[in-house]
C-alpha cells in the first residue's frame, strides 16, 4: 500500500501521513521505524478498492475453491490437507489447510464441498462453489 505523503512531522521521530478515506480508522501517525523512503512513485499500486478493511488493516479471506487433496501419514495417524484458492488471491498463492480447520471455521464452504464430492462432480478440477 501506498506510498502516502506525510503532511506533517509531530516529533523527532513520529510523522503524520495523509491516508484515503476508506482508511479513515487508522491514526495517521507513524513512527519513522514504520515508515520507508519512496524513491519513486511505483506503476503497480495495490487498491484496497473491494476489500474492507478492518482498523488493524487486516481484511477476511473466505475460501473459493478445492484445488487439490492430498493425505499425509503421521505417527499412524491419516490427516487430509486440501489446497484451497481464496478469494482476493491469486492460484499461486492457494495454500494446504487440514480437512479439521476447514471444518470448524469454514463449515458451509466444506459442506458444499463435501457434497459435490459426493455427487460425483469434480471439484477439485475447476469447479467452484
Amino acid at each position: 500500500m501506498g506510498p502516502y505523503r506525510i503532511i506533517e512531522k509531530s516529533s523527532k521521530v513520529a510523522y503524520k501521513v495523509q491516508l484515503p478515506p476508506e482508511m479513515r480508522a487508522i491514526f495517521p501517525v507513524f513512527h519513522v521505524s514504520q515508515l520507508k523512503k519512496c524513491l519513486r512513485v511505483p506503476k503497480e499500486r495495490v487498491e484496497t478498492g473491494g476489500l474492507k478493511l478492518q482498523s488493524d488493516l487486516s481484511y477476511e479471506e473466505k475460501p473459493v475453491q478445492v484445488l487439490d487433496v492430498k493425505e499425509r501419514v503421521t505417527r499412524g495417524r491419516v490427516i487430509k490437507l486440501f489446497r484451497v484458492l481464496w478469494n482476493h488471491q491469486s492460484e499461486g498463492d492457494a495454500t494446504w489447510e487440514r480437512e479439521d480447520y476447514l471444518q470448524v471455521t469454514y463449515p458451509a464452504f466444506y459442506e458444499k464441498w463435501y457434497v459435490f464430492q459426493i455427487l460425483g462432480r469434480d471439484f477439485c478440477k475447476g469447479g467452484g462453489l
